[in-house]
């Protein structure tokens, strides 16, 4: 078997039908992948919206769960997946028209570890636009990357956008952290330092939802984001760490690391209100990992890129700055 599709389901009843049909729609003829559907203890009706679709298709797996994370979701479909390559959508997104197909022969033909393709983020108002799935797609691009040069050019750790050998998952005992968000991170990083042949496409796989979840800003960012958030960072420091690392590797991994830590100062100075909150997640990221410790040049470039884009926060980063200090 050639692919299997691994689609975590909690609680999407409205979008999680046409996530499945844009892969049925796909000019894979079904003895070619399989669909993993693991349901990660749902509670509306979202198994009952796709009952008919797999029951009308024998290459659809169904693994009921507790709702144990999306993390586990994920690593339990691995677990079961046959296929030689594994792609991971979010029940949520859809695939548009026949992408699946000239990934999936692309990476058959080169063996790639991974193969990384573009994407399209659409706001609610706009997805009727694209309701057929079909996207332009001109002088579409191949482009044979080292892992050094994959680590290079990361800016979107997410994993809904790529394919990956399973035998690379395997053998490198490679897994997503169970019971937190961003979980992604951590494991895009991990991937993209063991992989040995990556592919990038600017081939547009996915359309990703974005906005069907309330934005306000307890939805948005809390504590407990701010919590799985830092965990994620600390996890991903870890990986400098990594035995016979070079200094390329591990320069490109805290290049790509920095921006994560700029989104989780952003998004605690936006969305969280109290200053001794923010202190209180901030040194716990510490705690995680004490190592990290940010040069002169690096605290700059933070101050610079805030002073810039976010004057507010800017001035909000000072009056933690000067609480934690006044705390010590």
């Amino acid at each position: 078997m050639d692919l299997s599709i691994i689609v975590p389901v909690y609680n999407v009843e409205e979008y999680v039908r046409p996530c499945l049909e844009s892969i049925f729609k796909q000019d894979l003829d079904d003895s070619r992948f399989e669909v993993i559907i693991v349901n990660d203890g749902s509670t509306d009706r979202s198994m009952e919206m796709i009952a008919d679709i797999i029951q009308a298709h024998s290459n659809i797996t169904v693994i009921n769960q507790e709702n144990l994370s999306l993390s586990v979701a994920r690593n339990n479909g691995i677990a079961v997946a046959k296929g030689e390559y594994i792609i991971m959508p979010d029940s949520d997104d859809l695939l548009t028209e026949n992408s699946l197909s000239i990934l999936l022969d692309k990476a058959l033909e080169t063996k790639a570890d991974i193969v990384e393709a573009n994407y399209l983020i659409m706001n609610n108002q706009e997805i009727d636009e694209l309701s057929n799935g079909r996207i332009e797609q001109p002088n579409m691009l191949f482009r044979n990357m080292t892992s050094l040069e994959s680590l290079n050019e990361l800016k979107a750790c997410y994993v809904w956008n790529k394919l990956f050998r399973r035998s690379f998952i395997i053998d490198n005992h490679l897994s997503f952290i169970p019971g937190i968000r961003f979980q992604d991170i951590p494991f895009t990083h991990e991937c993209y330092l063991k992989a040995t042949k990556c592919i990038k496409t600017n081939l547009i796989l996915n359309v990703y939802r974005r906005g069907h979840f309330s934005a306000s800003a307890p939805n948005f960012f809390n504590m407990e984001k701010a919590h799985d958030l830092c965990t994620a960072i600390a996890a991903t420091w870890e990986l400098t760490k990594s035995e016979g690392i070079t200094p390329e590797a591990r320069k490109a991994i805290i290049k790509s690391l920095l921006a994560t830590y700029y989104n989780l100062i952003y998004r605690l100075l936006k969305y969280i209100n109290k200053v001794t909150d923010r202190v209180k997640m901030l040194r716990f990221l510490y705690t995680l990992a004490p190592d990290l410790r940010f040069s002169n040049n690096i605290k700059q470039r933070i101050g610079s890129w805030f002073s810039r884009k976010a004057p507010r926060q800017y001035l909000a980063i000072l009056s933690v700055r000067w609480k934690m200090k006044s705390q010590v």
